[in-house]
Protein backbone atom coordinates (compact mmCIF):
# COMPACT_ATOMS: atom_id res chain seq x y z
CA UNK A 1 0.00 0.00 0.00
CA UNK A 2 1.05 3.39 -0.78
CA UNK A 3 -0.35 5.21 1.64
CA UNK A 4 -0.64 4.61 5.21
CA UNK A 5 -2.94 2.41 6.72
CA UNK A 6 -6.34 4.71 8.59
CA UNK A 7 -5.82 3.29 12.36
CA UNK A 8 -9.27 3.67 14.54
CA UNK A 9 -8.87 2.36 18.31
CA UNK A 10 -11.87 1.83 19.99
CA UNK A 11 -11.47 1.76 24.14
CA UNK A 12 -8.37 3.65 25.81
CA UNK A 13 -8.14 1.56 28.70
CA UNK A 14 -5.01 0.03 29.43
CA UNK A 15 -4.79 -1.97 26.06
CA UNK A 16 -6.48 1.01 24.14
CA UNK A 17 -3.39 2.90 25.25
CA UNK A 18 -0.78 -0.18 24.79
CA UNK A 19 -2.42 -0.52 21.20
CA UNK A 20 -1.58 3.52 20.42
CA UNK A 21 1.90 2.49 21.50
CA UNK A 22 2.42 -0.45 19.41
CA UNK A 23 1.29 1.50 16.60
CA UNK A 24 4.06 4.20 17.17
CA UNK A 25 6.69 1.32 17.32
CA UNK A 26 5.21 -0.18 14.08
CA UNK A 27 5.42 3.98 12.59
CA UNK A 28 9.37 3.85 13.79
CA UNK A 29 9.71 0.30 11.85
CA UNK A 30 9.23 1.32 8.84
CA UNK A 31 4.82 -0.23 8.79
CA UNK A 32 3.16 2.80 7.45
CA UNK A 33 0.03 3.81 9.55
CA UNK A 34 -1.69 6.55 11.44
CA UNK A 35 -4.15 6.72 13.91
CA UNK A 36 -7.23 8.79 12.73
CA UNK A 37 -9.62 8.12 14.92
CA UNK A 38 -10.34 6.83 18.59
CA UNK A 39 -13.38 6.62 20.47
CA UNK A 40 -14.26 6.35 24.43
CA UNK A 41 -16.89 7.33 26.85
CA UNK A 42 -13.97 9.43 28.65
CA UNK A 43 -14.10 12.72 27.10
CA UNK A 44 -10.70 13.64 28.44
CA UNK A 45 -9.24 10.33 26.87
CA UNK A 46 -10.94 10.58 23.51
CA UNK A 47 -9.24 14.02 23.94
CA UNK A 48 -5.56 12.92 24.04
CA UNK A 49 -5.20 14.49 27.58
CA UNK A 50 -2.58 12.47 29.90
CA UNK A 51 -3.88 9.52 31.65
CA UNK A 52 -1.63 9.57 34.73
CA UNK A 53 -0.68 6.13 33.88
CA UNK A 54 2.29 4.30 31.76
CA UNK A 55 1.49 0.76 30.41
CA UNK A 56 3.11 -1.49 27.72
CA UNK A 57 4.26 -0.04 24.97
CA UNK A 58 2.84 3.20 25.78
CA UNK A 59 3.99 6.53 24.20
CA UNK A 60 5.58 8.69 25.93
CA UNK A 61 5.25 9.27 29.99
CA UNK A 62 2.14 9.36 32.36
CA UNK A 63 1.78 13.01 32.17
CA UNK A 64 2.19 13.10 27.87
CA UNK A 65 -0.59 13.46 26.00
CA UNK A 66 -2.03 9.98 24.23
CA UNK A 67 -1.80 11.53 20.96
CA UNK A 68 -2.44 14.95 19.46
CA UNK A 69 -6.06 15.70 19.08
CA UNK A 70 -5.90 18.03 16.56
CA UNK A 71 -4.85 15.57 13.99
CA UNK A 72 -7.29 12.45 15.82
CA UNK A 73 -10.69 12.72 15.47
CA UNK A 74 -12.79 12.19 19.30
CA UNK A 75 -15.53 9.84 18.83
CA UNK A 76 -17.79 8.76 21.75
CA UNK A 77 -19.72 5.97 19.71
CA UNK A 78 -18.64 2.77 17.87
CA UNK A 79 -20.60 3.45 15.22
CA UNK A 80 -18.68 7.22 14.51
CA UNK A 81 -15.25 5.54 14.24
CA UNK A 82 -17.10 2.81 11.66
CA UNK A 83 -18.48 5.21 9.57
CA UNK A 84 -15.61 6.93 9.28
CA UNK A 85 -13.94 6.69 5.40
CA UNK A 86 -10.63 7.43 6.57
CA UNK A 87 -10.66 4.33 9.51
CA UNK A 88 -9.16 1.64 7.10
CA UNK A 89 -8.19 -0.85 10.81
CA UNK A 90 -9.76 -0.56 14.08
CA UNK A 91 -8.23 -1.63 17.23
CA UNK A 92 -10.98 -3.10 19.69
CA UNK A 93 -9.90 -3.22 22.83
CA UNK A 94 -13.14 -2.50 25.23
CA UNK A 95 -14.70 -5.05 27.19
CA UNK A 96 -14.30 -8.43 26.70
CA UNK A 97 -18.69 -8.81 26.17
CA UNK A 98 -18.48 -6.30 23.44
CA UNK A 99 -15.27 -7.76 21.42
CA UNK A 100 -17.80 -9.91 18.94
CA UNK A 101 -21.05 -7.31 18.69
CA UNK A 102 -18.24 -4.52 17.64
CA UNK A 103 -15.83 -6.68 15.60
CA UNK A 104 -19.31 -7.89 13.78
CA UNK A 105 -20.37 -4.01 13.08
CA UNK A 106 -16.14 -3.11 12.21
CA UNK A 107 -16.36 -6.01 9.14
CA UNK A 108 -19.54 -5.17 8.11
CA UNK A 109 -18.59 -1.20 7.45
CA UNK A 110 -15.33 -2.96 5.82
CA UNK A 111 -13.04 -2.38 8.18
CA UNK A 112 -10.10 -5.05 9.13
CA UNK A 113 -10.36 -6.03 12.45
CA UNK A 114 -7.48 -6.37 15.41
CA UNK A 115 -9.57 -7.67 18.41
CA UNK A 116 -8.21 -7.97 21.31
CA UNK A 117 -8.04 -11.25 23.17
CA UNK A 118 -10.15 -13.02 24.55
CA UNK A 119 -12.29 -13.03 21.86
CA UNK A 120 -15.23 -14.39 23.70
CA UNK A 121 -15.72 -16.54 26.55
CA UNK A 122 -18.06 -19.51 24.87
CA UNK A 123 -17.33 -21.12 21.30
CA UNK A 124 -20.97 -19.95 19.76
CA UNK A 125 -20.15 -16.45 20.38
CA UNK A 126 -16.69 -16.81 18.64
CA UNK A 127 -18.04 -18.67 15.96
CA UNK A 128 -19.77 -16.11 14.92
CA UNK A 129 -16.61 -14.02 14.60
CA UNK A 130 -15.36 -16.80 12.25
CA UNK A 131 -17.88 -17.26 9.93
CA UNK A 132 -18.27 -13.22 9.65
CA UNK A 133 -14.17 -12.87 9.20
CA UNK A 134 -14.47 -16.06 6.71
CA UNK A 135 -17.17 -13.55 4.39
CA UNK A 136 -15.49 -10.76 4.23
CA UNK A 137 -12.86 -9.02 2.48
CA UNK A 138 -11.20 -7.58 4.92
CA UNK A 139 -8.51 -8.84 7.95
CA UNK A 140 -9.98 -9.88 11.39
CA UNK A 141 -7.07 -11.13 13.60
CA UNK A 142 -7.40 -11.38 17.58
CA UNK A 143 -4.33 -9.87 18.89
CA UNK A 144 -2.56 -13.07 20.38
CA UNK A 145 0.72 -11.12 20.60
CA UNK A 146 2.74 -14.19 21.99
CA UNK A 147 2.92 -15.41 18.41
CA UNK A 148 5.27 -12.52 17.55
CA UNK A 149 6.93 -12.19 20.72
CA UNK A 150 10.86 -12.05 20.47
CA UNK A 151 12.11 -15.23 21.68
CA UNK A 152 8.67 -17.05 21.49
CA UNK A 153 8.87 -16.36 17.51
CA UNK A 154 12.02 -17.92 17.19
CA UNK A 155 10.28 -20.94 19.45
CA UNK A 156 8.14 -21.33 16.84
CA UNK A 157 10.36 -21.32 14.43
CA UNK A 158 12.81 -23.69 15.80
CA UNK A 159 9.84 -26.50 16.14
CA UNK A 160 8.71 -25.87 12.65
CA UNK A 161 12.06 -25.98 10.82
CA UNK A 162 13.53 -28.91 12.83
CA UNK A 163 16.93 -27.65 13.12
CA UNK A 164 17.39 -28.30 16.74
CA UNK A 165 15.83 -31.69 16.71
CA UNK A 166 12.39 -33.31 17.67
CA UNK A 167 10.69 -30.84 21.21
CA UNK A 168 10.36 -33.40 23.93
CA UNK A 169 8.89 -31.24 26.42
CA UNK A 170 7.45 -27.98 26.47
CA UNK A 171 6.39 -26.05 29.67
CA UNK A 172 4.93 -22.65 30.01
CA UNK A 173 4.16 -19.95 33.14
CA UNK A 174 2.55 -17.23 32.71
CA UNK A 175 1.86 -15.44 36.70
CA UNK A 176 0.66 -12.00 38.24
CA UNK A 177 -1.75 -10.22 40.34
CA UNK A 178 -5.43 -9.52 39.09
CA UNK A 179 -5.24 -6.53 36.92
CA UNK A 180 -6.31 -3.51 39.12
CA UNK A 181 -7.37 -1.80 36.10
CA UNK A 182 -10.71 -1.87 34.20
CA UNK A 183 -13.11 -0.26 37.38
CA UNK A 184 -13.73 -3.86 38.74
CA UNK A 185 -14.62 -5.75 35.90
CA UNK A 186 -11.81 -7.90 36.55
CA UNK A 187 -13.11 -8.80 39.43
CA UNK A 188 -15.90 -10.56 37.98
CA UNK A 189 -15.40 -13.99 36.58
CA UNK A 190 -18.18 -14.54 34.66
CA UNK A 191 -17.45 -11.57 32.55
CA UNK A 192 -13.59 -11.56 32.22
CA UNK A 193 -13.32 -15.26 32.32
CA UNK A 194 -11.01 -15.23 35.09
CA UNK A 195 -7.03 -15.93 34.79
CA UNK A 196 -7.85 -19.06 32.28
CA UNK A 197 -8.69 -16.12 29.71
CA UNK A 198 -6.59 -13.29 31.03
CA UNK A 199 -3.46 -15.49 31.31
CA UNK A 200 -3.35 -19.02 30.39
CA UNK A 201 -5.20 -18.30 26.84
CA UNK A 202 -2.16 -16.98 25.66
CA UNK A 203 0.08 -20.39 26.64
CA UNK A 204 -2.84 -22.33 25.04
CA UNK A 205 -2.55 -20.36 21.62
CA UNK A 206 0.92 -20.93 21.21
CA UNK A 207 0.56 -24.49 22.21
CA UNK A 208 -1.67 -24.89 18.99
CA UNK A 209 0.13 -22.51 16.90
CA UNK A 210 3.53 -24.69 17.40
CA UNK A 211 1.52 -28.33 17.58
CA UNK A 212 -1.66 -28.02 16.12
CA UNK A 213 -4.98 -29.36 18.21
CA UNK A 214 -3.73 -31.67 20.76
CA UNK A 215 -5.92 -35.20 21.35
CA UNK A 216 -6.90 -34.20 24.94
CA UNK A 217 -6.33 -31.73 27.27
CA UNK A 218 -6.46 -32.39 31.02
CA UNK A 219 -6.73 -29.23 33.74
CA UNK A 220 -6.99 -28.67 37.47
CA UNK A 221 -7.87 -25.63 39.57
CA UNK A 222 -10.44 -22.65 38.92
CA UNK A 223 -10.59 -20.02 36.51
CA UNK A 224 -8.28 -17.93 38.50
CA UNK A 225 -5.55 -20.35 38.96
CA UNK A 226 -5.27 -23.28 36.60
CA UNK A 227 -2.64 -25.97 35.40
CA UNK A 228 -3.51 -27.53 31.93
CA UNK A 229 -1.47 -31.10 30.32
CA UNK A 230 -2.16 -30.85 26.78
CA UNK A 231 -1.87 -35.01 25.52
CA UNK A 232 -0.22 -35.25 21.87
CA UNK A 233 0.20 -38.22 20.30
CA UNK A 234 2.30 -36.69 17.27
CA UNK A 235 4.46 -33.90 19.31
CA UNK A 236 5.92 -33.41 22.57
CA UNK A 237 5.57 -36.01 24.94
CA UNK A 238 5.13 -33.60 28.21
CA UNK A 239 3.13 -30.43 27.62
CA UNK A 240 2.14 -28.24 30.51
CA UNK A 241 1.04 -24.50 31.13
CA UNK A 242 0.02 -22.76 34.14
CA UNK A 243 -1.27 -19.67 34.30
CA UNK A 244 -2.75 -17.73 37.27
CA UNK A 245 -3.61 -14.53 39.73
CA UNK A 246 -1.39 -14.99 42.57
CA UNK A 247 -3.41 -13.17 46.25
CA UNK A 248 -0.15 -11.00 46.33
CA UNK A 249 -0.85 -7.62 44.54
CA UNK A 250 3.60 -7.22 45.34
CA UNK A 251 4.22 -10.40 43.24
CA UNK A 252 5.72 -9.26 40.09
CA UNK A 253 4.74 -10.35 36.78
CA UNK A 254 6.00 -13.93 35.74
CA UNK A 255 6.32 -15.21 32.06
CA UNK A 256 8.57 -18.27 31.55
CA UNK A 257 9.11 -20.75 28.99
CA UNK A 258 11.26 -23.80 28.93
CA UNK A 259 11.07 -26.06 25.21
CA UNK A 260 13.33 -29.31 25.52
CA UNK A 261 14.51 -29.66 22.04
CA UNK A 262 17.03 -33.35 20.91
CA UNK A 263 19.85 -30.76 20.46
CA UNK A 264 19.54 -28.08 23.42
CA UNK A 265 17.03 -26.65 26.02
CA UNK A 266 15.47 -23.38 25.58
CA UNK A 267 14.94 -21.52 28.19
CA UNK A 268 12.88 -18.26 28.49
CA UNK A 269 12.55 -15.92 31.35
CA UNK A 270 10.81 -12.58 30.96
CA UNK A 271 12.81 -9.80 32.65
CA UNK A 272 16.13 -11.46 32.82
CA UNK A 273 19.34 -10.58 30.59
CA UNK A 274 19.29 -12.31 28.45
CA UNK A 275 15.83 -13.45 28.28
CA UNK A 276 16.59 -16.46 26.30
CA UNK A 277 19.40 -19.11 26.73
CA UNK A 278 19.74 -22.28 25.13
CA UNK A 279 21.49 -25.02 27.31
CA UNK A 280 24.11 -27.33 25.15
CA UNK A 281 25.41 -30.28 25.82
CA UNK A 282 28.94 -28.52 25.51
CA UNK A 283 28.01 -25.52 28.12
Amino acid sequence: MSDPIGVGVIGLGFMGRTHLGAYAAARQNGLANTVVAVCDKDPDLRAGKPSGQTVNLAPGAADEPLFDPDSVHGYAEPDEIFADPAVDLVSICTYTPTHVPLALKALAAGKHVLVEKPVALCEEDAMKLVQAAKDAGTVCMPAMCMRFWPGWSWRHDRVRDGSLGDVRAAWFQRLGGRPAWGGGFYEDDDSCGGALFDLHVHDADFLLHCFGLPDAVTSHGTSGHVTSVYHYGDGPRSAVAEGGWLPSGAFPFQMRFRGVFEACVADFVLGRDPRLILYEDGG
